[in-house]
């Protein structure tokens, strides 16, 4: 960053704080070495590692914070390890904290009511959100199991505990392929949708290749807020579809006799956050 102070970047403050952030990535990438997982130094990162950083990141962070951190990542990059050409971007990341802070629950009979609201693919991608903790983009990303197998992630043996149904995957933070549960009588809506060649969707600047008829993305959260406004009077953001299973799973986990701190494990794992921290923020 010094290096590029008084030609790039003027603000000896802006150098201070780009500093700051890129030690936070230089950390992460020790501690993913450390996990096993792939590693490296500052000059090494590429534009995917990055944005799988940022991702990870916006669980713990806010918007502001994280979009200090990207910059900080483009401009060393552009300009010290040429990763990126002058010009290219990182995507922008959305806080998933700055999300569930401002996000809440609802019940399920204004889940309910919502779909009933929303046209053939927007609801049934409702129905499953809400039924597997789903966010937006990875509904774009649905695959049976057999077809997308999951990353190996320790798991505790009561995920999916008193729920039935069909293993999926879903893509989510960071690239992490996460197994989902989906109730049988969804799943084989779901598979009713298939298409016959997957469909390109670029979402929010991400490409993504769906494998089903259904709404996602960006499209999916507009429909929802429409909808929810229509039928409630009010929206807290499809995102609030998260927190509704996340309280739901917590009851239920509880009620089968798990502790709090175990179920909280349970729901963080099923939700594929990697911390419980931000899992206790959707129980509001």
């Amino acid at each position: 960053m010094r290096e590029l102070q008084g030609s790039v970047v003027e603000s000896v403050r802006s150098v201070s704080n780009y500093e700051a952030a890129l030690t936070n990535v230089a950390q992460w990438l020790k501690d993913e070495h450390r996990a096993g997982r792939e590693g490296g130094d500052l000059r090494s990162l590429t534009p995917e590692r990055a944005r799988e950083y940022l991702e990870q990141r916006g669980e713990a962070v806010g918007q502001k914070m994280l979009d200090q951190e990207r910059q900080a990542i483009q401009l060393m990059q552009q300009h010290v390890s040429h990763q990126l050409a002058q010009g290219e971007r990182l995507p922008v990341v959305r806080s998933e904290l700055t999300q569930a802070l401002e996000s809440r629950s609802y019940t399920p009979a204004q889940v309910a009511a919502v779909a009933d609201r929303q046209h053939d693919a927007n609801r049934l991608a409702t129905e499953i959100a809400h039924a597997a903790g789903l966010r937006a983009h990875e509904l774009l990303t649905l695959r049976p199991a057999a077809e997308q197998p999951a990353d190996a992630r320790p798991a505790r043996d009561e995920k999916f505990a008193v729920r039935e149904g069909e293993r999926y995957t879903v893509v989510g933070k960071g690239g992490l392929c996460r197994e989902v549960l989906i109730p049988r009588e969804l799943a084989e809506r779901l598979e009713a949708t298939r298409l016959e060649e997957p469909r390109h969707v670029n979402d929010r600047g991400v490409h993504y290749q769906s494998h089903y008829d259904i709404g996602g993305g960006q499209r999916w959260s507009n429909s929802w807020s429409q909808a929810s406004n229509a039928a409630l009077g009010w929206s807290n953001g499809a995102h609030g579809v998260r927190h509704s299973y996340a309280q739901e799973r917590m009851g239920e986990l509880q009620r089968a006799g798990l502790s709090y701190r175990d179920a909280l494990e349970v729901v963080s794992q099923e939700m594929g956050h990697f911390r419980e921290s931000i899992t206790e923020v959707y129980l509001r």
